[in-house]
């Protein structure tokens, strides 16, 4: 249910059916990473999930490894909660910095929860692609 979404909110940029195939292994929420605390949904007030995110430690820095919103409800402060919650969560993993490897659909809002836009990188799904990459300072209190 929870990769379904991640598909769903992927495929509403308008995306073709080869870039989906090719972007299925980053799009799965692993069962692991539910197990071990590092994922957090966002639920309706049915209690289906509207949103999804996926935060993975790596020392001092964690990365947003996902974070999808359901597309009937994105514009509506579902993702700036679900970011929130995120940076609650890398914080308890004691990391300094969140990275995010965003969709360049998703640019402007990591910029206006105030993730600093470090450089283009590697897509990890698709080959030749570059996406922009930013971190977001977990060590300053006013932010969360």
């Amino acid at each position: 249910m929870l990769t379904a979404l991640c598909v769903r909110s992927k495929a509403h940029w308008g995306y073709d059916a080869q870039f989906m195939r090719l972007s299925a292994a980053s799009l799965r929420v692993k069962s692991a990473d539910i197990a071990l605390g590092r994922v957090l949904v966002a639920v309706d007030g049915k209690d289906r999930a509207i949103g999804v995110a996926s935060v993975i430690p790596d020392g001092e820095s964690a990365d947003l490894d996902l974070f999808f919103v359901d597309p009937p409800f994105l514009g509506r402060g579902v993702g700036r909660v679900l970011f929130e919650a995120a940076v609650r969560v890398a914080r308890a993993f004691d990391a300094r910095t969140l990275t995010i490897l965003a969709d360049p659909n998703a640019a402007p809002f990591y910029e206006r929860v105030g993730a600093r836009f470090l450089r283009n990188a590697p897509s990890d799904a698709i080959p030749g692609r570059s996406l922009p990459l930013y971190e977001y300072d977990l060590t300053s209190g006013a932010r969360s």
